[in-house]
């Protein structure tokens, strides 16, 4: 219902003080101030009360925030110096700027034990309109160096209805305007900076006021040095101890191998439960996760790489031995036999027998010279062919890794960190 009556919406004269009755007589609220006569300059300030939860996987952030905004009603002017604290009910009574904050995602005002409003006027004419709203506002987050990362969010403030012609918004004391971020205790964040910012929103249907408030989070990386990077750290020097132990142990170094491998895994996995899903990001943390994954792993292999030299050293060992057991058979059977008198006899009574026997024997010997000489042949083709793959001590792999491993994986630390905290 419309002023000018005896009624004001659900307010009647008797539930009005005197000054407000003469103030709303003829008021309309349905008109901004200045109708026709230029835009309303509303000033604006912000108190954040808190930061309640910042989500890497939603991308936004809970703030609990004080909205104060300012503006003169030249409708509401009274005499006198003194201002008027009403309830906050009539708000229903007056204009006020439909401000709105566009990434928010879900936002209410609190209500106990009333309504969390403030509504004074000043004898000039001045309105002071002040609230508490809890919001959820999106914030774009870029995790490439999670959690060595900075963030920059930011609160934005527009009016939903009228544009350029009709309000104007400005910071009230610049970036004094905001409170409580200096002040503020986080989590895993802290507040590094923030400032402030007047701009222009462009949408299909106009230009609209818009006031941002920009602010950078660090993120406090000891809670993941701790939770994160000191685990994964000693499980890489725990996959080491499986160099001094003895390749005869199989069991042992085995186990050793294949628990850090399956422990690390399992941190992988409890690392990225907090994060989003997005193949976009590939994180600081995934590759440190990665690179220790990698050290393990390499370390496992390299006890198979030892075993099987080992292995195939015995196996050589073996097979060297049997040629030269053959080889010296070989020439113990091929010497020329000893002839007796008793035979000599019968030779002699018998040439051509003598004659074919030792072309026979000449025969057997050449061909067994012959057998020794392949046998020979095979033995140096043999060892010729392993000796590209054979690793005379292969006990040596396990005193080098004691050594490269340690160096390896230090130097990558560096570089990782110089990468990750000082780029």
């Amino acid at each position: 219902m419309f002023p000018g009556g005896n009624h004001w919406g659900d307010w009647n004269d008797s539930q009005l003080q005197p000054t407000i009755q003469k103030l709303m007589k003829g008021y309309n609220r349905y008109l901004r101030p200045n109708f026709n006569a230029g835009p309303v300059e509303i000033g604006m300030s912000l108190d954040i009360a808190s930061i309640d939860a910042i989500s890497e996987i939603n991308m936004d952030y809970t703030a609990t925030i004080f909205l104060r905004q300012r503006w003169r009603d030249s409708r509401l002017v009274f005499p006198g110096n003194e201002s008027v604290s009403v309830d906050g009910r009539l708000v229903s009574l007056l204009w006020i700027p439909d401000t709105f904050i566009p990434d928010s995602k879900r936002s209410f005002l609190h209500d106990v034990t009333v309504d969390n409003r403030l509504i004074r006027i000043f004898s000039n004419g001045t309105v002071l309109y002040a609230l508490r709203i809890t919001a959820t506002i999106a914030c774009n987050m870029d995790l490439t160096k999670y959690p060595m990362d900075r963030q920059v969010c930011t609160l934005q403030l527009e009016s939903w209805g009228y544009n350029l012609q009709d309000v104007v918004f400005y910071w009230t004391r610049g970036n004094d305007s905001v409170k409580g971020l200096d002040t503020l205790r986080l989590a895993q964040y802290s507040v590094e900076t923030y400032y402030t910012s007047v701009s222009q929103a462009v949408y299909e249907t106009g230009l609209y006021p818009k006031l941002v408030l920009h602010f950078a989070l660090r993120r406090n990386v000891l809670f993941f040095i701790l939770e994160t990077y000191v685990p994964s750290t000693l499980l890489v020097v725990l996959s080491w101890v499986s160099f001094w132990i003895s390749q005869s142990s199989v069991p042992a170094r085995t186990c050793i191998g294949v628990t850090t491998v399956l422990t690390m895994t399992t941190l992988m996995m409890g690392a990225r439960t907090s994060l989003p899903n997005a193949n976009c990001f590939i994180k600081a943390i995934d590759v440190y996760l990665g690179i220790c994954f990698t050290f393990i792993f390499g370390a496992l292999l390299e006890y198979a790489c030892a075993h099987f030299c080992t292995m195939q050293h015995q196996t050589l060992g073996d097979i060297h031995r049997e040629l030269l057991r053959e080889f010296e058979d070989s020439n113990g059977n091929g010497s020329m036999p000893m002839v007796s008198s008793g035979q000599s006899n019968q030779l002699q009574r018998e040439p051509n027998d003598q004659l074919v026997t030792s072309v026979s024997e000449s025969d057997s010997t050449e061909e067994k010279r012959g057998k020794g000489c392949c046998l020979t042949t095979v033995k140096t083709a043999s060892q010729r062919a392993v000796s590209m793959f054979n690793v005379e001590n292969p006990h040596n792999i396990d005193r080098h890794s004691r050594t490269v491993f340690p160096l390896a994986f230090l130097a990558v630390n560096v570089l990782y960190w110089l990468y990750y905290l000082f780029i």
